[in-house]
């Protein structure tokens, strides 16, 4: 059977940066993939490059006192560190100013614009006064004109993920200036995609239950259907892209058009193909054959931000400029904390890589977490650390690694390191290890890596259920029991070495480190079908994996010293830490205000008649009439100090206090906020 020949690559990081949590699942999960694709006899070529063009880069080269060549350089000088830490093996990485992408973005545009799926309209744009330069979208910030939220990009929104004019978006402002930008007139170059050509064929594509995931798809169906414009008509189908941007602007210059440039999403996917050229032409291998080859499979693995540009734009560039288009889009969702948190650095849930790098923490636990933890589909995915410990503990110490270190030192010490003959018993556990193997190869194919590590743990388990069935410390104590000894342990080795062929495109460290200590070559998922047999040589066992400590998880996600001194919610510190028995003491109440009213001879001061379900009412006198006046409050719920001692105050006894928010520094940012309970909540319900 001929090899599959696959082209795979990872969406290209903006190079303005360094390298998230986020890039790296990404990478981990298209590693991941392409090691089992390997594992079968696949040829893959896999590529990365970094996004180069832009306004934004070219605005933060130009702060560093940069060329915009040198700023990018300059990040792209750290990926490696990366890399290597999580054992990411790209075969090559580039970058979309390299002249492999200059060439084959100009001559992609050149070939749609034969096609007939360019053309040229003046429109209006917006122009910054304050920077002087036309706005690229990315620098536009405003309403979002479908689902109304706020702060939205000029391109499209990251809420509803609508695609739209910048044009279209309310009250917009410069992102650089805060300025409120001047409409201008200007050619621009626009990509037909609501050809009807164009719009069959991505229907098609795209629905097809082939390309794209069928959540994904879902999405994707309801770009095809009608929508309301923000002028109040209505629209179907798909909108024309703008694909040209005017100088200024680091990019790829549009021929035979000066001072216009290519927009950043034209020529940054065009950088996969750019950074496969790049590889083979360093090989001495034909760029234009190998993409002719009809077998050629193209794989693409992006997060759920970016689905427009690759199930719209890109495949329909490639289609109707006379190329291949991509076998799979395979789209993952966002990485979150400790039960959906999102990422933040300043409330100390985000998860550095290098950090986690230098506390000497293992790359390959988190390859094998996030592995057990993706599952092929466009979902997110929650880093737990209690989790993240109890799993690799549990999986690969307890149930994995423990498999080899219960019966090596026995081969090794027992029978000079060399393996007996497995009994009728240990065949048949083997057998169970090997009719596992198309499941868990089908898994890595369709990316659930997670149903992979679930089936290897469960064969895990039954490998130590032999184990403590036959317990060989205990056979090793006993006359007469060597050959037993010898065939129980045997069985154990010939079984970690399944195990660890199973979970290599997650571990592959690891499984270079069996390699050795088995004295086999690296081994492919058709090795399960064979044994190493008696007499087979093999090494002295060392340690494969250290388990997780609570403390390197602490430090991991643990602030560093100076910005713990600047996180002060509110602004002020927390209070010191009480027990449940001292907040037992305050008795908190639900009460509805039955009255409210100015205390005359004060500006602060409200008066609240409060039913706390007693019976009867409370006078509670409450500061906050900066905030409030009487009618807003009569009839709301709010939450009231009921055990307070009664003040005697100028105005009259106050029987309790009304629990408010405010900032610590009331003149930077004044105001005062009455707590409110949801609806629901009655008068007298105690507050726990």
């Amino acid at each position: 059977m001929t090899a599959r020949k696959i082209f795979v690559t990872t969406a290209l990081p903006y190079a303005n940066g360094n390298f998230h949590i986020g890039h790296i699942m990404e990478y981990i999960q298209t590693d991941t993939w392409v090691r089992a694709q390997r594992m079968q006899g696949a040829a893959v070529n896999f590529v990365g490059a970094d996004d180069a063009h832009g306004a934004p880069i070219m605005i933060a080269a130009e702060k560093a006192g940069k060329t915009p060549q040198q700023f990018v350089a300059d990040i792209a000088s750290g990926r490696k560190q990366y890399l290597d830490g999580f054992h990411i093996a790209f075969d090559n990485w580039s970058n979309t100013d390299s002249p492999e992408n200059h060439a084959l973005s100009q001559q992609i545009y050149l070939d749609l614009k034969a096609a007939g799926f360019i053309e040229t309209r003046t429109i209006e744009q917006f122009f910054d006064p304050e920077k002087n330069m036309f706005l690229p979208d990315r620098f536009i910030k405003g309403e979002c004109p479908r689902c109304h939220a706020k702060d939205q990009y000029g391109d499209n929104c990251e809420s509803c993920g609508a695609v739209y004019a910048p044009t279209e978006l309310i009250n917009p402002y410069s992102a650089l200036s805060g300025a409120r930008p001047e409409l201008k007139t200007s050619e621009h170059f626009f990509f037909k995609l609501s050809d009807p050509r164009c719009v069959e064929f991505l229907q098609e594509w795209t629905q097809d239950g082939v390309h794209v995931q069928p959540e994904v798809a879902a999405k994707i169906k309801e770009w095809f259907g009608t929508r309301t414009n923000p002028d109040g008509s209505t629209s179907t189908g798909l909108d024309d892209w703008d694909i040209s941007r005017d100088a200024p602007y680091f990019g790829i210059a549009i021929p035979d058009a000066p001072g216009k440039y290519f927009y950043v999403w034209l020529d940054a996917p065009v950088g996969y193909l750019a950074s496969l050229k790049n590889l083979l032409n360093q090989r001495g291998e034909d760029y234009e054959a190998y993409m002719a080859d009809p077998a050629l499979e193209q794989y693409h693995f992006i997060g759920k931000d970016i689905i427009t540009f690759h199930t719209l734009f890109w495949p329909a560039m490639l289609k109707f400029s006379g190329r291949k288009t991509p076998t799979k889009i395979c789209v993952h969702g966002f990485m979150t904390v400790n039960n959906g948190e999102k990422m933040s650095k300043s409330r100390g849930t985000g998860l550095d890589p290098l950090k986690y790098l230098a506390l000497g923490m293992n790359p390959e636990w988190l390859r094998y977490y996030l592995g057990a933890k993706l599952n092929g589909r466009n979902e997110d995915i929650d880093f737990n650390p209690e989790d993240f410990m109890l799993r690799v503990n549990s999986d690969l110490i307890g149930k994995y690694v423990n498999i080899a270190s219960r019966a090596a030192g026995f081969i090794f010490k027992r029978f000079d390191g060399r393996l007996g003959q497995v009994s009728e018993d240990g065949q048949a556990l083997l057998a169970q290890l090997r009719a596992q193997k198309d499941g868990i190869v089908a898994a890595y194919e369709a990316r659930d890596t997670a149903r992979a590590a679930r089936d290897v743990m469960q064969l895990c388990d039954r490998v130590n259920e032999y184990v403590d069935a036959n317990k060989p410390w205990e056979l090793a104590r006993k006359e007469g029991m060597e050959a037993r000894l010898h065939d129980v342990c045997t069985t154990c080795i010939e079984a970690f070495r399944m195990l660890t062929i199973y979970l290599k495109p997650m571990l592959p460290q690891v499984a270079a480190d069996v390699a050795h200590f088995l004295i086999v070559p690296p081994e492919q998922f058709a090795d399960v079908e064979r044994a190493l047999g008696a007499g087979h040589q093999i090494g002295q066992y060392q340690h494969l994996m250290q388990r997780v400590e609570e403390k390197q998880l602490d430090a991991l996600f643990a602030l560093p010293e100076a910005v713990v001194e600047k996180v002060t919610p509110g602004g002020e510190e927390i209070a010191p830490t009480i027990t449940i028995d001292d907040f037992a003491k305050v008795d908190l109440r639900i009460a509805k205000i039955a009255e409210c009213k100015a205390v005359e001879g004060s500006t602060k001061l409200l008066q609240l008649t409060l039913d706390a379900g007693e019976g009867r009412t409370r006078n509670v006198f409450s500061g906050i009439a900066s905030m409030y006046r009487p009618e807003q409050l009569v009839g709301k719920l709010t939450v009231l100090v009921a055990n307070l001692a009664p003040r005697k105050m100028k105005f009259g006894v106050s029987e309790g206090m009304v629990l408010a928010a405010s900032h610590a520094d009331e003149k930077t940012q004044p105001g005062i906020y009455v707590l409110e309970p949801f609806p629901g909540a009655q008068p007298g319900m105690r507050i726990h």
